[in-house]
């Protein structure tokens, strides 16, 4: 999908294997602690944000809950939207500038912690995801693209209110964003790229 795919996970690797020691040790011990039980099995869920399907985009992930693990939820997504104005927005460097930005396509790896029991009650995550914008302008014509590099911790809440698994995950969270390849001036105008990305959404989602 991305030409800097290898570039991209070269410049994620220390966060990554951050993410596998702090991840890994939480599934030692949920291994640890289910090593007597024979009646456990993995499960497979399946999440889309419905706002991405609002802004002109997609989503669609995949998280595998393994047969071993009580509290964990490992998975990959892919995702694409028009960003809202206010997104752009918050960035005062971009303000009322007539930017029009897009995540042209993007993929990511999600790792999650759910404290009482997977996809119900509080948890918190983290993500390394590449992402590839479209930029435009009102004021000029033609567009450009550019790729970041993504790694974001986040965290909310998941409930399950039906008896059938169909659940709904409330998430937020705050990274750390670097462009590792493409252009971001247009016409002589540079779209500002803020290193500190916050998001928020809602995932619906369904457990096989």
């Amino acid at each position: 999908m991305f030409n800097n795919l290898n570039l991209i996970f070269m410049k994620t690797k220390i966060s990554f294997l951050a993410f596998v020691v702090i991840f890994g040790m939480s599934n030692y011990k949920a291994t640890a602690q289910s090593t007597d039980r024979t009646d456990r099995k993995t499960k497979f869920s399946i999440e889309i944000d419905p706002a991405t399907f609002a802004f002109k985009g997609y989503s669609a992930h995949l998280r595998i809950q393994p047969k071993s693990c009580n509290h964990l939820l490992y998975g990959v997504g892919i995702y694409a939207m028009d960003m809202p104005a206010f997104f752009v927005d918050m960035n005062s460097n971009n303000a009322d500038k007539g930017w029009q930005v897009r995540i042209n396509n993007a993929i990511g790896i999600f790792g999650e912690h759910h404290f009482s029991e997977v996809n119900k009650g509080f948890f918190v995550g983290s993500q390394i995801s590449a992402q590839q914008f479209l930029i435009e302008n009102d004021n000029q014509s033609g567009n450009e693209k550019f790729t970041n590099g993504l790694i974001m911790g986040y965290g909310g809440y998941t409930l399950q209110p039906f008896k059938f698994p169909l659940y709904f995950k409330a998430w937020g969270g705050v990274g750390y964003t670097s462009k590792i390849s493409g252009e971001n001036v247009l016409g002589g105008n540079e779209y500002d790229i803020s290193p500190i990305s916050v998001f928020a959404t809602l995932h619906v989602g369904y457990t096989f």
